[in-house]
């Protein structure tokens, strides 16, 4: 059974992966392969559960004494395991529907267009520092996707030569991702991270903030020394699939604009305030942020009897325009990867790391790599399922207690694995969401990429990785 898991899971994986190719949406395969897991687990949990001591746990309740051995287990099935991985999954999913909307409320009442009135400068390389910055923060409050599709209808007004857009839309892509690889809200992987507790706020910030910024400004040293001069701004206007096709932004006045766009990333940075306040979920933060702009943009519909009511951007419009194949893809693959978990495969397979390799910087670093090609969605799943998050009480048990340190809260291999896998992605053009979405908004091709800028995200990557090295071992221990 645990070889038919496997061997189903890298060919759901494959087809996942062979999306364009295959041209059926990978949500279709996560949600098929999440319940044929599930349906081998459950049919073969019988083999499994009874050594295990949750089980035991469960089994030994009084009030399921009078179930039988195969009832126990079913129950355990579906009443413990899917509950409580379904609640933790539903966390993410809710702030990212959350997260996302807010993405494109603000997108619609023209808050982005303002910081295309910041940028003044005519010099290709000023221009390059400037939006790979811009991008790099902007990512670790935004989800990457979404800033990557900014930046790039952003970079359409300065530079009208392709190739040379190429280079630029090559930065974004890298600023993207390590701009959310430093931040507990920046990405997919670092909000899974964070919402598990592996991670906080006060760890991830001041321990990747120097290594992403090492990724990001190594390829734009380089990038640099290959772009002279000053460019004229194009005439032509570029279309696309992700244009607004809603009038909202014209009838507001820049102030209203102004309102949404902080209102809307002030509510995002205010999520991890909100749970270390609160100690609520990090997805209650996000709700309360949509909730105000909600009110907030209500209000401003009944003041200004100007806009016709179909261009409108309410919520309840806004609402259909959100990704849920993408939400869909989440709960799939996340639930996918949760049946791994259960029946052991995910905990045997950190086993054999250890066992084989054993460092845990260079199993990051591997991880990361494999983000190029593989989703890094499962891969920090499977890292969260594989690695138990540590306590003294753990420690205290290890084998090799100095080992298993590496696992606490906020312990070098969370921190790692954020960045890794985050940064790790850049290395292909397919390896992130920012990638694909640039690459069909640019129509950049894969062996471009890969001879252009593999290279340059490499050479970034080996350098934040090899500062965060240098820090975890040697720096941050001097200094407690």
């Amino acid at each position: 059974m645990i070889i038919t898991m496997i061997i189903l899971f890298v060919a759901g994986y494959a087809a996942i992966a062979l999306e364009h190719l295959l041209k059926i949406n990978k949500a279709a395969f996560a949600l098929l392969l999440c319940v044929a897991l599930w349906v081998l687990y459950i049919l073969n949990a019988s083999t499994i559960l009874p050594n295990s001591n949750d089980f035991m746990a469960f089994a030994d309740d009084i009030s399921r004494a009078h179930l039988s051995l195969v009832d126990k287990i079913i129950s355990f099935v579906t009443e413990k395991q899917i509950i409580e991985h379904i609640g933790d999954i539903a966390e993410i999913l809710f702030f990212l529907i959350g997260a996302m909307t807010i993405v494109e409320l603000v997108d619609v009442h023209g808050g982005f267009s303002l910081i295309t009135e910041w940028i003044t400068t005519r010099n290709k390389k000023k221009l390059l520092w400037l939006l790979s910055f811009i991008t790099f923060f902007m990512s670790a409050a935004l989800d990457n996707m979404t800033t990557a599709i900014v930046m790039i209808m952003l970079l359409r007004k300065f530079i009208s030569n392709v190739k040379e857009r190429w280079l630029f839309a090559g930065v974004i892509i890298i600023a993207a991702n390590s701009g959310g690889a430093f931040s507990p809200i920046g990405d997919i992987t670092t909000i899974m991270l964070w919402i598990k507790g592996n991670i906080t706020t006060e760890g991830i910030l001041p321990s990747l903030i120097i290594p992403s910024l090492l990724s990001v400004i190594v390829p734009i040293l380089i990038v640099s020394r290959q772009l002279k001069g000053e460019f004229t701004r194009p005439i032509t206007t570029f279309e696309s699939k992700y244009t607004n096709n809603l009038e909202t932004a014209r009838y507001l006045t820049q102030n209203e604009k102004r309102a949404i766009f902080m209102l809307g990333l002030g509510s995002l940075v205010f999520v991890p305030i909100f749970r270390s306040v609160t100690n609520l979920p990090p997805f209650m933060g996000v709700l309360f942020g949509l909730s105000l702009l909600w009110i907030y943009t209500e209000i401003l519909y009944q003041r200004k009897h100007n806009i016709p009511e179909h261009d409108k951007a309410r919520i309840t419009i806004i609402l259909g325009r959100i990704d849920i194949a993408t939400i869909l893809f989440f709960l799939g693959i996340l639930m996918s990867v949760a049946a791994l978990e259960c029946s052991g495969i995910l905990h045997n397979f950190s086993t054999l790391l250890a066992d084989k390799i054993g460092n845990i910087y260079v199993i990051n670093i591997l991880i990361g790599a494999l983000s190029s090609v593989v989703d890094n969605v499962p891969l920090v799943a499977g890292a969260i399922g594989m690695y138990p998050l540590a306590n003294n009480a753990i420690i205290d048990a290890a084998a090799d207690p100095v080992y298993m340190a590496n696992f606490v809260q906020d312990g070098s291999f969370w921190l790692f694995l954020a960045y890794c896998a985050g940064v790790g992605g850049s290395i292909l053009i397919i390896g992130s969401a920012a990638g694909v979405v640039t690459m069909g908004l640019e129509k950049i091709n894969f062996v471009w990429y890969f001879k252009n800028i593999t290279l340059l995200v490499i050479l970034g990557y080996l350098a934040g990785a090899a500062f965060f090295v240098v820090q975890e071992l040697w720096l941050f221990p001097l200094l407690k």
